[in-house]
């Protein structure tokens, strides 16, 4: 039986997109490691809140992210997110100031779709009930 999926993203700066998910939304350090014991050089890590998991890795300083919407211009989003509460998280997060695309909105297929400017993640929840 299936569990979970576990996105694994790139990043260029691993310590700057730990301090964000955790500043501004809510995710808590699982592991983090690489480094060979040293902190400092520590190049991947498991994000988690809740029942989601994220996992980033910064790779060289050659190989930089590369966000599905700068591929194809349809591809919207890299990751999708389902909550059973979309405007309380919308409202947690835009209290912690993260930067926003768009206001959360119903979509015309029916989901109900918010956006954020940095880490190429979006959410993407059904309409409330």
């Amino acid at each position: 039986m299936l569990n979970s999926v576990t996105p694994f993203f790139i990043v260029d700066d691993l310590a700057a997109t730990l301090a964000f998910y955790q500043s501004k939304l809510g995710f808590d350090v699982r592991y983090k490691g690489g480094g060979d014991g040293n902190a400092d050089g520590d190049f991947w890590a498991i994000l988690g809140r809740d029942q989601i998991m994220l996992m980033f890795k910064a790779i060289t300083p050659e190989v930089h992210p590369q966000p599905n919407r700068s591929r194809h211009e349809w591809a919207r989003w890299d990751a999708y997110i389902h909550t059973d509460d979309p405007d309380s998280l919308y409202t947690e997060f835009l209290s912690k100031e993260v930067p926003m695309l768009q206001e959360l909105a119903n979509t015309h297929d029916g989901l109900r779709l918010r956006n954020h400017r940095q880490q190429r993640l979006c959410a993407l929840f059904r309409p409330p009930r």
